[in-house]
């Protein structure tokens, strides 16, 4: 429980990241809200691989190199589907994008939980 607890303290860091450079890429500087997001996303997935391996999944014993290479394989998963919530929610509702993009925020950290478990922590 307190794994999970930690986990979602981690998420909810990231995502305030996530969403902030979203905002600032595309209401300040006008870029194309599927470009920021997935600029945003790659963001936050740094600040998430650097707090998730400190503080919330016990590392296996392989260099760090490889943990981040598989972090970042099971991440562009994740960005995948934010990115397909994403694109199907703006191009087929009349939705506001970041209400699209809180729906990807619920959906995208059950597949980041499961998999990086999975993955990336010691058995």
């Amino acid at each position: 429980m307190l794994q999970l607890i930690k986990f979602v303290v981690v998420g909810v860091i990231a995502a305030i990241v996530d969403v902030g450079v979203l905002v600032i890429l595309k209401e300040l500087l006008y870029v194309d809200v599927l470009f920021s997001s997935a600029i945003s996303f790659g963001v936050s997935v740094t600040v998430n691989y650097i707090l998730s391996m400190t503080f919330v999944f016990k590392r296996k014993d392989q260099s760090r190199l490889k943990e981040f290479v598989v972090f970042v394989s099971l991440s562009i998963g994740g960005l995948c589907l934010n990115q397909l919530v994403l694109w199907f929610g703006v191009s087929f509702t009349s939705i506001h994008y970041l209400i699209v993009k809180f729906l990807a925020m619920v959906i995208v950290p059950i597949y980041n939980f499961i998999t990086r478990k999975i993955f990336l922590e010691e058995k």
